[in-house]
């Protein structure tokens, strides 16, 4: 495990629904200190949150019901950083095709669903030369697509005819999911944006003993 020295209190991954075990798998894989976030008070001290992928509908309603929707929008305003991977990036854009935005904090625009079903998730490598040096592998799950960037967003990954991932100074959006690959880039990427000091290493990140079920041996206790 690296050594780190974490800012804050970590990283938070939003435990609603979606690859939450996932991306608290991969942060430990980094040595980040890292919790699931259930309730507003856990957003407290954090440096970071990830919003993972889930069901960008069902997402919303859960964020209304419990008043987390709030509550990020306060932790924002106090400085903690943001990551959305597909349905969250979905939820933090300003704007959708079609639909009612949700937190609206990224000045986007995202097509939901822009690559059809389920069955037309795929696999595939891309080099993100502000990430890392090394192709990254990716996988999308009925992902959306980034159609537009707004003034002080930059294009992080740009994939033919749609940007894949996105950022502004305090949120970094992707609409694929780092979390189902062995590759550690894009979360030791958002750890350093959010302050916490991750060991070297630019290349892929890939973690040999990675397997996609081992999140299933690491769980954490709140």
């Amino acid at each position: 495990m690296n050594e780190v020295v974490a800012g804050s209190g970590g990283i938070g991954v939003l435990d609603l629904q979606g690859g939450v075990q996932e991306h608290l798998d991969h942060l430990r894989r980094l040595g980040v200190a890292a919790r699931p976030v259930k309730r507003a008070r856990e957003l407290a001290e954090l440096a970071g949150l990830i919003i993972p992928g889930g069901e960008s509908t069902c997402l919303s309603r859960l964020l209304a019901i419990f008043g987390l929707d709030q509550a990020i929008w306060q932790a924002y305003r106090d400085g903690l950083k943001l990551w959305g991977t597909c349905a969250g990036a979905i939820l933090l854009a300003r704007e959708n095709v079609g639909e009612v935005p949700c937190l609206g904090l990224i000045d986007i625009t995202v097509n939901r669903n822009a690559f059809g079903s389920q069955l037309d998730s795929f696999q595939c490598e891309a080099l993100a030369p502000a990430v890392a040096r090394e192709p990254i592998p990716l996988t999308f799950i009925r992902a959306p697509k980034i159609v537009r960037v707004g003034e002080g967003v930059r294009v992080v990954l740009s994939m033919g005819d749609y940007i894949a991932a996105a950022e502004d100074d305090r949120i970094l959006v992707t609409v694929f999911h780092p979390e189902l690959t062995p590759s550690l880039a894009f979360h030791r990427y958002f750890a350093r944006k959010c302050g916490v000091n991750v060991a070297c290493g630019d290349d892929a990140g890939v973690d040999p003993h990675w397997t996609p079920q081992s999140w299933m041996d690491f769980s954490y206790h709140v």
